[in-house]
């Protein structure tokens, strides 16, 4: 092959190559969940949650399954506040594993067994624990019973990833 075919086969790749995005180029910014709690509607802040959250356009989705209360072993407290303490820190090893912080989910849903005032109370207090100002948006499930009989709380998450 000539030598000015192949500086013209390179330069070619070189052009082609230039507007592609990398990783290593994403703007911080741009993978930021945006916030959404109108000023007509009832403030959801102070119960731990947002009324709406947008994702970025260009970003990955993950689906955390259920955490439920259970430490390594797989052993439950009876205790619905240590259950809901244990949930949230399973919910953070979830996370850790995918590279993602609290500040990149997006939806909680939860599952409450035998839902009263009292069990929100600890769920409000764990979700500002873990999410600080970064609230998600986020549904309250009132249930009968779990997967497994001692089991009092359930977290599902959908996190955004960049």
């Amino acid at each position: 092959m000539s030598r000015a075919i192949k500086r013209v086969l390179i330069g070619g790749l070189i052009i082609m190559t230039m507007g592609v995005p990398t990783a290593t180029t994403a703007n911080e910014n741009e993978f930021k969940l945006t916030i959404v709690n109108p000023q007509n509607l009832y403030d959801p802040t102070p119960n731990g949650y947002s009324t709406a959250v947008i994702v970025p356009r260009d970003a990955r989705i993950a689906y955390i399954s259920g955490q439920g209360g259970q430490d390594s072993t797989g052993a439950l407290s009876a205790d619905f506040s240590v259950q809901v303490k244990q949930a949230y820190a399973n919910l953070r090893t979830a996370l850790d594993a995918l590279g993602a912080r609290p500040d990149q989910v997006a939806k909680l849903t939860v599952f409450v067994v035998d839902h009263d005032m009292s069990k929100l109370e600890v769920l409000t207090k764990n979700v500002k624990e873990m999410f600080g100002k970064a609230l998600p948006a986020q549904t309250l499930i009132p249930v009968p019973k779990l997967a497994i009989d001692p089991m009092l709380f359930e977290v599902e998450a959908v996190v955004i990833l960049k």
